[in-house]
């Protein structure tokens, strides 16, 4: 790995608290691997079984839920230094979601199995990757829970207001830019593009807020 890499997984919540040569130990202790995924190229399918967990070194990659029909719903995006897969890696069950590169993209990947089973010497910096791990986890059940908020929403109108209002105190700011397009968010709000976009203009129009592409200002609460 070269120093760059590594610099960047020290950034990584996988490898917080751990220094240069650690990860690169590590790193050397569980074989890891990187591989590169051209754009639009699935990284891991629906029904797929794994054992390692990918960390993305460049691009971006999205966690899709697609239906019969091909309806596309995107659960998360998962950018530089960031970790996916890691629960079904560690359940060994079949993956539920699709990995799809949304840019050409470079993955490392890591056996999960690797990584829970502690080393004979017990090195100290092996035990923090796995507390980081679970630490990891429980952060992820609570973004999925924060997502199930904005869907289960009623309407269109009241996903788009939650999430938008969650992101702006999030930020602390009333001004503050969104990680999606308008498909993506369409797609992470599962629901209609025209519809979503048709609500985004009514709220400009009451002088709720304004927006320009991912850039969004409350101007005042919605009555």
């Amino acid at each position: 790995m070269s120093s760059i890499d590594i610099e960047l997984l020290k950034q990584a919540e996988l490898f917080q608290e751990m220094k240069s040569a650690e990860i690169e130990s590590i790193l050397s202790c569980m074989s890891a691997l990187t591989k590169k995924y051209k754009k639009d190229s699935y990284v891991l399918n629906f029904g797929e079984q794994i054992n390692s967990i990918g960390i993305v070194l460049a691009g971006q990659v999205n966690v899709l839920m697609e239906d019969y029909w091909g309806n596309r719903n995107i659960v998360t995006m998962i950018k530089e230094g960031m970790t996916f897969a890691e629960s079904y890696a560690c359940a060994g069950v079949p993956l539920l979601v699709s990995i799809q590169a949304a840019t050409d993209a470079e993955i490392l990947w890591m056996d999960v199995k690797k990584i829970l089973t502690v080393c004979s010497s017990s090195c100290s910096f092996h035990n923090r990757l796995i507390r980081n791990l679970v630490n990891l986890l429980a952060t992820k059940n609570i973004i999925i829970n924060h997502k199930l908020t904005f869907i289960t929403q009623r309407s269109t109108r009241e996903k788009l207001l939650t999430y938008l209002y969650a992101e702006s105190k999030s930020k602390k700011s009333k001004a503050f830019s969104i990680p999606f397009d308008r498909q993506q968010l369409a797609d992470y709000l599962s629901v209609d593009r025209s519809a979503m976009s048709n609500e985004l203009s009514k709220l400009r129009n009451e002088g709720i807020l304004e927006y320009n592409k991912n850039h969004f200002n409350f101007l005042r609460k919605p009555e």
